[in-house]
């Protein structure tokens, strides 16, 4: 079948939207005809030139998305045609012992040969332009009209919730949200700071705002990020080109914050983030550094601060069972997602899209499909 997708043929390039073909799903894979794609900084890095990994190329790029179910392969027994969905690159095989200790975020087939090479699970593609292979990122490439994904990357939704919308469940939401919730656990009353107020930090502001912490402090450098923070429940605001961040925060919580989370991929962020953490606090990585990246922390703040720094992956999330409740939450009206897609633009328009990513001017953009 031929389809429309946004392609990246070599890194540092714009993406081409061009005519492809897609396969029929096979063994345990659906084909997903998609309604929308998030754009997502995890993207962007690949069209600026700084990959997180090498991949074979062209590459539909795309990491989170949603739409409907078109067919299924042999043997898919969660879904069916017709379901709407969710796309997630979380892969979850159901049987590792991550998957079984209720960790699927850390899935080891998850970190297989589909992440950094392009393919699915059995090492192959779906998509071509005669003879040339097209690659997948990260399983699911949600840049286009169709996807073929695993059944495992994929989670059935209502069919009243819109799917520009639930596209953001797949990558920003669920990871910003997450990891206040399932990673950090906050407790209600305690002081929370954010560096970042893209689309994953505001989703970690959401997630403080749901578990009822105060203060929450929004630490970025552009003005318009901190307007869109205060809309999502930031009780104050910083702004990081202007003052310390460390010592405002230790200003406004007195001691340094219980909670910190750096949503920036910045490893300088990442230790303003552990030092601003008051002691005994911590301090939670969700943002992606380049490659090799490493960060510097002061080695008695361990023993003399009982600090810590942690890693928060996806939201330390369990799909089924997080997003169905996130959605819950949504049409309850205690999670906004309406709010946070501030530009939706076709598929055409997928380089104006990250031009606007780059120059900050959305919370989230979404590419909608015809």
């Amino acid at each position: 079948m031929k389809m429309h997708a946004a392609a990246l043929h070599e890194y540092g390039q714009p993406m081409v939207v061009e005519e492809i073909e897609i396969d029929d799903p096979k063994q345990g894979e659906v084909l997903v005809k998609l309604a929308a794609s998030g754009v997502c900084y995890s993207d962007y890095i690949f069209v600026e030139g700084k990959p997180l990994f090498e991949s074979p190329r062209p590459i539909v790029l795309g990491d989170e998305g949603a739409g409907v179910v078109e067919k299924v392969g042999p043997g898919v027994t969660t879904v069916k045609p017709g379901d709407h969905v969710v796309m997630s690159w979380m892969y979850m095989c159901g049987q590792c012992r991550y998957c079984t200790v209720g960790r699927p975020n850390l899935c080891d087939v998850g970190r297989g040969p589909e992440i950094g090479q392009g393919y699915l699970a059995d090492g192959t593609t779906r998509m071509h332009k005669g003879s040339t292979p097209y690659y997948h990122f990260i399983g699911i490439s949600t840049m286009a009209e169709y996807s073929v994904a695993s059944e495992n990357s994929v989670i059935k939704i209502d069919s009243d919730i819109p799917l520009d919308k639930a596209a953001l469940l797949g990558c920003a939401v669920m990871t910003g949200v997450g990891s206040v919730i399932n990673t950090a656990k906050v407790e209600t009353g305690a002081s929370v700071a954010v560096f970042g107020a893209g689309g994953v930090g505001i989703s970690a502001i959401q997630g403080a705002v749901l578990s009822g912490a105060y203060p929450i402090i929004a630490v970025d450098t552009r003005a318009n990020k901190l307007e869109f923070a205060k809309k999502f429940g930031a009780t104050h605001t910083v702004d990081a080109s202007k003052t310390d961040p460390v010592q405002e925060i230790r200003n406004i919580t007195g001691v340094g914050a219980d909670y910190t989370f750096e949503a920036t991929g910045n490893v300088k962020v990442m230790r303003q983030a552990f030092e601003a953490a008051g002691r005994g606090g911590k301090a939670i990585v969700i943002g992606a550094a380049g490659i090799g990246d490493e960060v510097s922390i002061n080695a008695l703040d361990f023993p003399f601060t009982e600090k810590s720094l942690i890693g928060s992956g996806y939201g330390s999330a369990r799909l089924r069972v997080d997003i169905p409740r996130l959605l819950n939450l949504y049409k309850a009206g205690k999670l906004k997602l309406d709010e946070m897609v501030t530009q939706t633009y076709p598929l055409v328009d997928v380089n104006r899209a990250f031009d606007d990513l780059r120059e900050g001017k959305n919370i989230r953009g979404v590419l909608v499909m015809d």
